[in-house]
Formats: C-alpha cells, sequence, structure tokens
C-alpha cells in the first residue's frame, strides 16, 4: 500500500498521560518510536518538540472526550498537520488494545492516508460553541428545576398547573412566593393573579386549596433561588454571546429570515457549522455530517434501514425546534412541505425533512450571501396536478377510452 506521509505519529489521548507513536518509512524500511509524556503543558510542549526534531508532519489522535482539546491547541502552535480522528472509525483488531498498540495502529493508518479528519471549527466559532452549548445545558436545568416545584406542589395538593399553562409567570411565581412566605388561605391567593390569567376565580380557589407544610415551602424555597440562579446565569451568557457576536453578526441576521429561525437559532447553527462553507462540497455532505438524512444501510442489494445516524445532537435538536416552529407559519414552503410529506411518511419524517430543508437553505445562503427567499405553498401543486393527470388518464383508458388530454389557459397554474 501507497505510504502518503512517511514521517507521522500517533497519539493515544489519555487524562494524564499521552502516549506517542512515530513512524518514520525511509529507503524501504520502516522505523517507529514509541514514547509517554504528561499531559501537562510542559509535557505537551516536550510532545511538540519531540515531534518536530523528528521531522514529523503529520499527527493524528482519537476525539477522547475533552482530552484532545489541550493537546491539539498546542501542536496547532508548532509546524505539523494535526488531524483528529472519529474513534469508531479506527478501530483495531478486538483483543489487541494496548496504549502501544493503538498510538501505533493510528501511526500506520495515518501513513497510508486511511484517516478521515472530523471538522474542527476554528477558535472564535469554538468559543461561541462552548458559550451556546452552555446555555442549552442551563435551560434545561431551568426546565429541570420547575419541574420539581410542579412536584412539590402537587404533593402538596396544589393544582396549580390545571388553572395556569405557566407557573412560573407572574401570577404563579407570585403565588408560590406568597405560599412560602406562610399563606394558605385560596381566596387570598387567587386574588394574586393578574387580570389577564383567564380561568375563573372559583377553579383557582379549588386549584389553590391544599395542604402545604412547612417541608413544602423549604423545597419551593430552595428550588426558586436555584432558578433565580440558573436564569441570572443566562443572562451573563447571553450577555457574553453579544460581546463575541462580531464576526457572525451578518450571517446571523441572514439565517434570521429563514422561517422558524430566530436570532438564538441562527447563533447555534453558526456555532455547530461555521462561516465557512466549502469544507463542505454539496449541501448533502452538510446533512450527512449534521446526521439529519438517512443512513446508508445496505445488504444484498436491499435497503435494511433508513433511520438516521446519531451524532450533532446540539445542531439537530436547534434543527427540530425551528422546524416545528417553521410549520405553524401558514401559506409558507416549509409548512406545505410538512403537510405534503406528512400525509405520506408520517410526522416526525415530515418534521426532519424540513429541519434538513432549513440546513439546506443556511448552506446556500452562507456560501453565497444570498437573502432567504421562500417558494411559496403552490410550490408542488405542478407536480401534484400532473401526477394526478396521469392517474385519472390511467384510470380512463383502463375503462376501454381513449382520451386526448389538452391543457387550457385558465387551469394552468399561476
Amino acid at each position: 500500500m501507497q505510504v502518503l506521509y512517511p514521517r507521522c505519529a500517533g497519539l493515544d489521548v489519555h487524562k494524564d498521560t499521552i502516549v506517542a507513536c512515530i513512524r518514520i518509512a525511509a529507503e524501504g524500511k520502516v522505523s517507529t518510536e514509541v514514547r509517554t509524556f504528561a499531559a501537562t503543558t510542559a509535557g505537551l510542549c516536550a510532545l511538540a518538540e519531540w515531534l518536530v526534531e523528528n521531522g514529523v508532519t503529520h499527527v493524528a489522535m482519537e476525539a477522547t472526550g475533552i482530552y484532545w482539546k489541550p493537546v491539539w491547541h498546542i501542536l496547532s502552535d508548532y509546524p505539523l498537520e494535526v488531524i483528529l480522528a472519529n474513534a469508531a472509525h479506527v478501530k483495531n483488531v478486538p483483543g489487541r488494545k494496548t496504549d502501544v498498540n493503538d498510538a501505533t495502529w493510528l501511526a500506520e493508518l495515518l501513513a497510508h492516508g486511511l484517516i478521515r479528519a472530523s471538522f474542527v471549527p476554528p477558535r472564535e466559532v469554538a468559543e461561541l460553541r462552548t458559550l451556546l452549548r452552555t446555555r442549552k445545558q442551563l435551560v434545561r436545568e431551568h426546565a429541570s428545576h420547575v419541574q420539581r416545584v410542579q412536584k412539590t406542589l402537587e404533593d402538596a395538593n396544589i393544582k396549580l398547573t390545571s388553572a395556569i399553562s405557566d407557573i412560573m409567570g407572574k401570577s404563579g411565581r407570585a403565588m408560590i412566593e406568597a405560599m412560602i412566605a406562610g399563606e394558605s388561605d385560596p381566596h387570598k391567593l387567587a386574588a394574586l393573579a393578574d387580570r389577564r390569567v383567564q380561568a375563573p376565580r372559583a377553579k383557582l380557589v379549588e386549584a389553590l386549596t391544599g395542604r402545604v407544610g412547612a417541608q413544602h415551602r423549604f423545597l419551593l424555597r430552595l428550588h426558586l433561588r436555584q432558578i433565580d440562579a440558573i436564569d441570572d446565569a443566562i443572562s451573563e451568557i447571553d450577555a457574553e454571546v453579544e460581546a463575541h457576536l462580531g464576526p457572525f453578526r451578518e450571517a446571523v441576521k441572514l439565517l434570521d429570515t429563514i422561517d422558524g429561525v430566530d436570532v438564538l437559532a441562527a447563533e447555534v447553527i453558526l456555532s455547530e457549522i461555521g462561516l465557512d462553507m466549502t469544507r463542505f462540497p454539496t449541501d448533502g455532505h452538510l446533512l450527512s455530517w449534521g446526521c439529519i438524512c438517512p443512513r446508508n444501510d445496505e445488504s444484498a442489494g436491499k435497503r435494511r434501514s433508513t433511520r438516521i445516524r446519531k451524532g450533532a445532537r446540539w445542531l439537530k435538536a436547534t434543527l427540530i425546534q425551528c422546524a416545528r416552529a417553521a410549520v405553524r407559519m401558514q401559506g409558507r414552503y416549509l409548512s406545505a412541505l410538512y403537510r405534503r410529506i406528512r400525509a405520506r411518511r408520517g410526522d416526525k419524517k415530515a418534521i426532519l425533512a424540513v429541519a434538513a430543508a432549513i440546513l439546506t437553505a443556511a448552506y446556500h445562503m452562507l456560501k453565497t450571501g444570498t437573502p432567504y427567499r421562500d417558494l411559496g405553498p403552490r410550490h408542488f401543486e405542478p407536480a401534484k396536478r400532473n401526477a394526478l393527470a396521469r392517474n385519472l388518464l390511467k384510470r380512463l383508458q383502463g375503462l376501454g377510452f381513449t382520451v386526448d388530454i389538452k391543457e387550457t389557459a385558465a387551469a394552468q397554474p399561476g
């Protein structure tokens, strides 16, 4: 097999140590040398200097949790081509796994060009990605604490969620804080409801009649403090994102014009795929990288599965949320696409198709700088109309009729 990189190295990355194997092919002979370095900054600098001294040009390592990032950042400062490999793509023969064998195997694969590099975003994109992923985690924690508040209220037989849709809104928050302060009269609690609450006063009184004990008040106070702290943290992250949004501001405005995509969703999409679309040859490559298209699973000429692959969970979740928002916008292309596919394939696949359409639009908009242009709800009518005409023609011919079809000007789609 042809050797593409005669001087390369493979790294087996761990929390505290890095096992490095240098592979040098010269004059028809292959020599290897293995060393172990500490994962500290000094150890990584020593590793980089050792690689450069031996004339190594390319280095490969697996994406192991968070531990690969410091190695990547330090080695990138040296004249080395660093390649990050998906661990699932470079598995060795089972039963032969050691740290030395793993590093040697990576060097062997890299020498023959058998490692496909994973996408590593530029530093500014990675920083934005970290902030927005942390924000998403905090939003989930916020939702968890709200559910714990609901659980505590139910334990006290307070049916507030049956009368008010958002218990963390103005009215619900005022009632819960009054309960924490010791108020137990349901009539006084119901009087705290805002005038915009649609539930009748009698229903509120009935829902607020329960047995709130000292333990319930303690738990409610605890969860409200956690919710407030998380809200403050989310506000700080939003301010930090705004401060780092300079290179992405125009792209965010561009993606914000897509149906179902707001400013926050546009920021998340950009933090996941970046600004440079040249790394994806086509929009299909981006859909495949984002795990938003059917997998290839074929054997003996039969398609065994069309399920989407696991992966890109941060991007995929945002796209699905945007798709859910887009299909509620009537008289638009994406809602027409959803209804068309849902009739044949069901809700889940229809939503996935809309999410893929949003990502496809984002790809071309970022690549060409073209604003979003809605195709309209009647985009599919010509194909549907022609298919209906063919079906009707076949039925008439099956009944023994000879039909000559002529299209009138009034029937043409406008």
